[in-house]
């Protein structure tokens, strides 16, 4: 059989005969320099293959050589701290070679090949072992433990197995049928990995940030979208969820933006410091950095290195965030490669499988029990920026995000331009985890956590329905309820839902703290309506002296909170209905 040519390039897709045996998405090498790239299309004996380097300077004739094995990212020790392309390549070893571009056809393995790592084995000789099972550890960076597990599809009795210093590819040692156990892996991007069974989604992924924790929760394992035009601030909160979140790992997968802002990523994430170890955010994050300028088909590829990293670190029991900045442009990667393959394209050019292909892809987030004996649950979350065209949200790749995701955290242009953080708009969002996590927020904030969050939903409400109201008749016109509603809306904002990354007291707010702020402005708004129903008037309410003492306990260090608690609780305590006249 003769060997494959190129027979036709349009852009990052080739086509090549003769390629009947080849398999879809069977990696392959394009052209005399050694192109990489994957097929994606059979037809008779012609392959498409996406191509995940710059083509130009391709010339149709050059070979084409299939590998038989599916793009897959190496899993092991030393990613942690790591700064990889879309297709796994290790950007700061190929910098000190290359300069500050990834030359064409440049390979380099993502993990380091000559580092030595000191192995602990907690299995023995005779074991028998299934996937999943835990071999020994590697203490990967300081505080955190590297399970070297069993991979998947392996079984076996162990003939060999001891402690010591080796290399991700040494063999540490061997089953009995001759299989090696290396402290590395290999797993093929596009197939999830396994897991012994899925969890119920009834523990809540705990942000730090108010306005997501108590009116627009998400699961742990759960997905959020967060879309927003230029400006309001999305990867300013993909950044405090990477320092504040609850999550032990974060995957950070810069997705077809502009260098400057993934460069700004690459420099702020090491001087991220997370309270919780007082070490910085980057010693437990991997980035991605598939930036606008780089090969579109690396950018389609990068999500799927993302969440396979993920998955891996899930599958050793720790809780992982993964961010992907932004799924628009994943969704124009769709769209470039589409096109060049002549499919009927569906709105905006999208192609038409866009919701179920980005629906797919959020399947491989979960809270799961990994595989394996005696180990903790493990979760994936994934959390998606989206950046809509002028902002707006009727846009195909918003709606795609809308059918399968299960929050919508909508920011606004206008509340961004209020210095309104998060510029969260309360009135477009929604959250469809709500009653799943409510018994965990009941016990670990406060047990009327889904009372209050009611109440004050309702509120929020209603103060925009007399906003629009007033901006016709003024608000001097309204009656004193209505006031009342607009000026305790106007408190809620401003301490619950909004929230400052500079304040060392308030940059993230444990549920109890935001409960014990949430249960105050409820208190407030019933006790003062219950007055002015009894014949009380607006101004004889010491509203003037509660916003200030409410704001004071927001900014409060938590040993001060229950005092300045309560401060807002006596004056609350003095708004009572008017004494009745004697007959």
């Amino acid at each position: 059989m003769s060997a494959a040519t190129i027979v036709r390039i349009a852009g990052a897709i080739v086509e090549a005969q003769p390629m009947a045996n080849v398999a879809l998405y069977e990696l392959a090498y394009v052209g005399e320099g050694r192109l990489l790239s994957e097929v994606i299309r059979v037809r008779g004996d012609t392959a498409m293959l996406q191509v995940f380097e710059d083509t130009t300077g391709l010339q149709l004739g050059e070979p084409v050589t299939p590998t038989g094995s599916p793009l897959s990212a190496q899993l092991g020790p030393g990613l942690l701290g790591g700064l990889l392309d879309g297709v796994g390549r290790p950007l700061g070893v190929i910098a000190q070679s290359s300069g500050d571009f990834v030359p064409a056809g440049v390979a380099a393995p993502t993990l380091d090949p000559a580092r030595r790592w000191t192995f602990e084995a907690s299995a023995k000789v005779g074991d028998a072992v299934a996937p999943g099972d835990e071999l020994g550890i590697v203490n990967e960076q300081e505080d955190f433990v590297h399970r070297v597990l069993v991979p998947p599809g392996v079984h076996g009795t162990i003939a060999t197995l001891a402690s010591g210093e080796y290399t991700v590819e040494e063999p540490i040692g061997t089953l009995q049928d001759g299989t090696p156990l290396r402290l590395a892996q290999r797993w093929p991007l596009r197939i999830a990995r396994p897991f012994a069974r899925h969890l119920p989604p009834d523990r809540p992924f705990v942000t730090g940030q108010r306005v997501f924790d108590f009116l627009f929760p998400v699961a742990e394992g759960g997905s959020a979208a967060v879309p927003g035009g230029f400006g309001t601030g999305k990867t300013v909160i993909e950044h405090s969820l990477a320092k504040y979140s609850e999550a032990e790992l974060v995957v950070y997968v810069g997705c077809g933006e502009r260098g400057n802002e993934m460069a700004e990523v690459v420099q702020e994430f090491p001087k991220l410091v997370n309270p919780t170890t007082g070490r910085s955010v980057m010693s437990r994050a991997v980035l991605i950095a598939n930036t606008s300028n780089m090969p579109v088909a690396a950018r389609e590829a990068s999500i799927y290195l993302g969440v396979t990293i993920a998955e891996y670190y899930r599958d050793m029991g720790y809780r992982v965030a993964l961010m992907i900045d932004s799924i628009s442009r994943w969704a124009e990667a769709l769209r470039e490669i589409s096109s060049r393959l002549q499919e009927m394209p569906g709105e905006e050019g999208y192609p038409t499988s866009l919701s179920a292909r980005f629906g797919t892809f959020l399947e491989r987030a979960g809270r799961v029990a990994p595989l394996g004996a005696k180990r903790s649950p493990g979760a994936v979350t994934i959390v998606s920026a989206i950046s809509p065209p002028g902002g707006d949200f009727s846009e195909p790749v918003t709606q795609a995000a809308l059918r399968v995701t299960g929050a919508l955290w909508a920011l606004d242009a206008g509340l961004a331009h209020q210095r309104h953080f998060p510029a969260v708009d309360w009135s477009t969002s929604y959250s469809l985890y709500v009653e799943s996590v409510a018994d965990w927020f009941a016990k670990e904030g406060g047990p009327e956590w889904m009372t209050a969050r009611t109440e004050l939903s309702a509120l929020l409400q209603r103060d925009q329905e007399l906003r629009e109201i007033a901006g016709l008749v003024g608000l001097s016109a309204l009656a004193d309820v209505d006031r009342l509603t607009i000026e305790v809306a106007d408190l809620v904002r401003d301490v619950v839902l909004r929230q400052s990354a500079y304040d060392p007291n308030d940059f993230s707010s444990p549920p109890r703290k935001t409960y014990a702020l949430v249960r105050r402005c409820a208190r407030l708004f019933k006790q003062a309506s219950a007055a002015l129903a009894s014949g009380g008037a607006l101004s004889s309410l010491p509203l003037a002296e509660i916003g200030p003492a409410l704001v004071a306990m927001r900014d409060a260090p938590a040993a001060e909170l229950e005092a300045r608690a309560a401060d807002v609780d006596a004056l609350i305590d003095r708004i009572k209905a008017p004494a009745k006249a004697a007959a």
